[in-house]
């Protein structure tokens, strides 16, 4: 059963092939993750994953989407992530994070209190794009991001890493999807600019390759780097699949490791069709044109179908982001269902 094989990336093995996916909990102070990012990943890790990639954590406090996003923009929050990436290798599953920056979409409210940003006076922050456009009416319209403040945002995607190696974790995923800062200066509908960060493929493309390497000149060479995409704005006129091939044949030579690739998220109003599954085709497409190690995310809720998107060679790895919210245990339940052997903690082996 190849979903429950090991999965080896540089000196890094991961233990199976269902990995938790990022997913924002809204519940820092702070950027600093609490006892429910420790109770939420690490139950995670007990529940068999082979990896778990804690939520987009912001490199600086301005990039957060909402103001209750963690962070790894200063040594406290290393230090509060230290115990959570301990809990989560103590129990076999390989630790990771997800660095971002919000862009347009920051300074917004967590979902569960309104939709939309956080309004003026009430805790909100000046915002940056690549160009000067809202995400949507009434959204605030963002400054647009001149060169030195772009090569701030290398330094501090840069800076981040380190933080997070220092906060032991052992994977890193860059985060250029869902409409939010690498994604929009990948998008010709967000990215308007006329200097060498926008126009051609090339140019638009040029600020990923650059975290890219910043990142990589300060992480280490035996541990991977995945890049998450949008392989679609699933809008007329913007990013498409064939520009996410293209990108992922780019950055590979410049040691990303793995595309995880999900689609959407620059638009308000993209006109999206979801159905079980309906992003696999994708990572199968880059995965098959570029060469690279992909990620399946969207939709996939059972354990026939994970195992059946890694046995047919559609990725190597499936992401369970709203499933592993529903059941923590997921991927046991699943090694259950298909015959396979997973190892339990002692402390649960009476059940398995």
């Amino acid at each position: 059963m190849k979903l429950f094989e090991p999965f080896a990336q540089r000196s890094l093995r991961l233990r199976n092939r269902l990995v938790v996916s990022p997913m924002c909990e809204y519940s820092a102070v702070d950027g600093l993750p609490n006892d429910w990012h420790l109770v939420h990943l690490g139950s995670r890790a007990v529940g068999g994953a082979g990896a778990v990639i804690a939520e987009a954590t912001a490199v600086t406090a301005q990039g957060r989407i909402s103001p209750q996003d963690t962070g790894l923009w200063n040594q406290v929050q290393v230090e509060a992530w230290q115990p959570i990436a301990r809990f989560i290798k103590a129990h076999g599953a390989v630790a990771g994070v997800q660095l971002a920056h919000a862009g347009r979409k920051a300074s917004t409210r967590r979902p569960w209190e309104g939709h939309g940003p956080v309004p003026a006076g009430q805790g909100d922050w000046p915002i940056v794009a690549p160009s000067a456009l809202a995400f949507d009416e009434g959204w605030q319209v963002p400054q647009a991001l001149d060169e030195a403040g772009i090569r701030q945002l290398v330094e501090d995607f840069r800076a981040a890493a380190q933080r997070a190696l220092a906060a032991g974790f052992e994977l890193v995923e860059l985060h250029a999807a869902h409409g939010y800062l690498l994604h929009q200066f990948l998008s010709p509908l967000s990215n308007r600019r006329e200097d060498r960060y926008g126009g051609s493929f090339e140019n638009r493309t040029r600020l990923v390759r650059e975290v890219v390497t910043a990142i990589r000149g300060v992480w280490p060479v035996e541990l991977p780097l995945w890049l998450r995409v949008s392989a679609t704005d699933w809008a007329d006129g913007g990013w498409s699949a064939a520009e996410s091939v293209a990108l992922a044949r780019q950055v590979q030579p410049l040691g990303v490791d793995l595309v995880d690739v999900s689609s959407g998220g620059l638009v308000p109003h993209a006109k999206i069709t979801p159905a079980p599954g309906y992003q696999v085709p994708f990572a199968a497409q880059i995965r098959r044109e570029a060469g690279i190690a992909t990620g399946a995310v969207g939709l996939i809720t059972g354990a026939e179908q994970a195992a059946q998107i890694v046995a047919n060679g559609d990725a190597d790895v499936v992401l369970i982001a709203r499933e592993s919210l529903r059941d923590p245990y997921f991927p046991r339940r699943a090694a259950q269902q298909l015959g396979a052997k997973i190892e339990a903690p002692v402390q649960y082996q009476r059940a398995w």
